[in-house]
């Protein structure tokens, strides 16, 4: 039996510590649960918003008006093995470090190195998480949705999600259309780690580990992202606000002139330029405006002082978006889901 609540404070609900209160408000711990509660929203007439972790989101100081379902359906099970590979299933409500740790105590290897990303497992397939080198598309074998409309429950393929980077289906054309309910990952019985990226293989040499076990390699990553992201307990935030600009030969080419030292990565498409680069070198590195403030460390995430409002995060977001147009002629993507 679920249990319908009225005029709930979200700010309680997400990491930024930021939202107005919901008309509706229900926690879900079963399918069943969520097939209750969106024949509820249908019956009512009442939008619907779903909630996880509370990361990557910023509610409006309004609120939400309509049934906000809380996710808490839980759990992790191994549903595939072969001599290679297991396929592990964990519940969207499952938090994602409860996933990684699962698979890290069992020797199952490859997702390492998306270890310490905040938020529950159903989010990560809408924006296809990704760091140091690894994506959520490079360990997916399926997931389950449950399609709002209707109710019925459909499996996604990794073809059908249609991942890119920071990018699925779920969030475009398929976009508040469906629930995500389980994901299942193919990962492998041998190691092969990926330790390029970023500082990870300085680290593990300045410790004199020159054949990590996955434990050693997770400790890395948990230790890099530490030093580099706030502790939401102690500065609010919804994690990286930005995600890294893609831009064109041609207007790489001209910038370079311009700017001899900018940081950037090759592709398929042109060069990526890391957010952070650009917003630190217009200066807005460790600046605060009123309440809110671009974290000293990483300027991608903004942090929460003490009583901000929405509409105080999105003042200093846009004067950075504005910021970093003017200086390098890039528009900065959110990848901040903004609930207006």
């Amino acid at each position: 039996m679920i249990n319908i609540q009225k005029k709930i404070k979200l700010d309680q609900y997400t990491t930024f510590k930021i939202g107005g209160r919901a008309d509706f408000f229900v926690v879900v711990s079963s399918l069943e649960d969520l097939l209750d509660s969106l024949a509820w929203a249908k019956k009512n007439k009442q939008a619907v918003l779903f909630l996880g972790g509370g990361s990557n989101v910023l509610i409006n100081d309004r609120g939400f008006k309509g049934l906000v379902i809380k996710n808490e359906i839980r759990g992790i099970k191994k549903v595939k093995e072969t001599d290679k590979f297991v396929h592990l299933q964990a519940l969207s409500g499952e938090w994602w470090s409860a996933l990684i740790n699962y698979a890290t105590a069992n020797n199952y290897y490859g997702a390492e190195n998306l270890s310490l990303i905040p938020g529950t497992v159903g989010a990560a397939p809408m924006q296809n998480i990704g760091a140091y080198g690894v994506e959520l598309k490079d360990i997916f074998a399926e997931l389950e949705a449950v399609e709002i409309k209707t109710g019925k429950l459909k499996k996604f393929k990794l073809a059908d999600c249609r991942f890119a980077y920071r990018q699925s289906i779920f969030k475009n054309k398929l976009k508040n259309k469906y629930f995500i309910y389980s994901v299942t990952l193919k990962l492998s019985k041998t190691s092969k780690f990926k330790l390029d990226y970023g500082d990870i293989k300085q680290i593990l040499k300045s410790k004199k580990i020159t054949n990590p076990g996955v434990r050693e390699v997770v400790n890395t990553i948990i230790e890099i992202r530490s030093n580099k992201l706030p502790n939401v307990a102690l500065f609010p935030n919804a994690g990286s606000f930005w995600q890294n600009s893609e831009i064109s030969g041609t207007q790489f080419k001209k910038l370079q002139l311009k700017f001899p030292d900018i940081k950037f990565f090759k592709t398929d498409k042109g060069f990526k330029i890391p957010a952070a680069w650009l917003i630190e070198h217009c200066g807005f590195k460790g600046k605060a405006l009123g309440p809110v403030s671009a974290y000293d460390k990483q300027p991608l995430v903004l942090v929460n002082l003490g009583g901000a409002k929405a509409r105080n995060v999105m003042s200093l977001a846009q004067k950075i978006e504005t910021g970093v147009f003017k200086k390098f002629g890039i528009r900065l993507i959110r990848e901040i889901n903004y609930i207006e």
